[in-house]
């Protein structure tokens, strides 16, 4: 199938296509007319493509993995390739924990259960503000007033 085609089966742009192509992702050959030939594994393959770069992947290592995860015949240690993707999801697992927690501790800010560093209440009952910005958190919800700091 020629790239337009392969672009429509997968969603996936024609420069993409390209793209996946140069850093050695995907193959097809030359028909004599110059066009771009691509087997119809080719789809599955885009997709796995996807799936990777989606997780995090990057090329290189989506490079590394493509023979590990067809049905050619292996190249090199795929053992060791697997523990590189395992070292990547784990690298995402920390970085998901972390988000996690610093949207738990905005939402205790935004909420009024905890007081950032710096705010103090300037009454009993009030809520906290901030000397830089007097009226954080009671600016409009559509943003800070005009010339306040953010």
């Amino acid at each position: 199938m020629r790239i337009g085609e392969l672009s429509k089966a997968t969603g996936v742009s024609s420069r993409s296509l390209r793209y996946y192509e140069e850093q050695g992702l995907l193959s097809g050959h030359r028909l004599p007319n110059g066009y771009r030939d691509y087997a119809e594994e080719a789809v599955q393959q885009v997709a796995f493509i996807q799936d990777l770069y989606r997780a995090g992947l990057s090329s290189g290592i989506i490079r590394e993995i493509l023979p590990c995860a067809g049905a050619q015949t292996l190249e090199g240690d795929c053992g060791e390739l697997l523990a590189r993707v395992r070292q990547v999801r784990d690298e995402l697992v920390r970085q998901e924990r972390q988000l996690a927690q610093r949207r738990e501790m905005l939402e205790g800010y935004l909420s009024g259960a905890r007081t950032p560093t710096g705010f103090e209440p300037q009454a009993p009952g009030d809520r906290p503000r901030c000397a830089a910005s007097p009226s954080w958190p009671n600016r409009p919800a559509d943003g800070p007033s005009r010339g306040a700091e953010v």
